[in-house]
């Protein structure tokens, strides 16, 4: 399977990055993986809601240009479903066959993503109901990927 992660942002500390390449590193057994990283749209400090829409729909140009051809979309935002991770691990199988092989999660930036994202995704996808930094939001999610890559394997990292 090719697992597409896509960010809006890079990660500034290094310890987030570090835990990002751990396992980036464990993914390698199961999965290719590549993390795209793009530049939010710069907004002022106060910026108008028709300012961060328009970034939005901006942004999710750049963002459609890195979906992998039919790949199936897990769009992360706070309205998506949530997931005990037995049940992603299936869903994740799911998408993986749905998509020929082919997987994106799909992470914005601090204002979320635009509707378009939202609605070419196949899934929307919420890790929790409270709020995290966006950078620590990509550490999660990567473990999470490989939590359910170990499930489906029968390993030994779930308990």
């Amino acid at each position: 399977m090719n697992v597409t992660v896509i960010c809006l942002g890079k990660l500034k500390e290094s310890y987030l990055r570090d835990a990002c390449a751990e396992y980036v590193k464990r993914l390698g057994a199961f999965c290719k993986i590549n993390i795209v990283e793009l530049n939010p749209v710069k907004l002022s400090d106060n910026p108008s809601q028709a300012q961060i829409d328009a970034a939005l729909e901006a942004e999710a140009k750049l963002i459609a240009e890195k979906i992998p051809k039919g790949a199936a979309c897990f769009a992360m935002c706070i309205e998506g479903k949530q997931y005990p991770s037995e049940k992603f691990s299936a869903l994740l199988e799911t998408a993986g066959v749905e998509g020929g092989a082919n997987v994106a999660f799909i992470i914005g930036s601090s204002f979320g993503l635009s509707p378009t994202i939202k609605q070419m995704s196949r899934y929307k996808l919420s890790m929790s109901e409270m709020t995290f930094p966006h950078q620590l939001a990509r550490v999660m999610l990567l473990e999470q990927i490989y939590r359910a890559f170990q499930i489906s394997n029968g390993g030994k990292y779930h308990k």
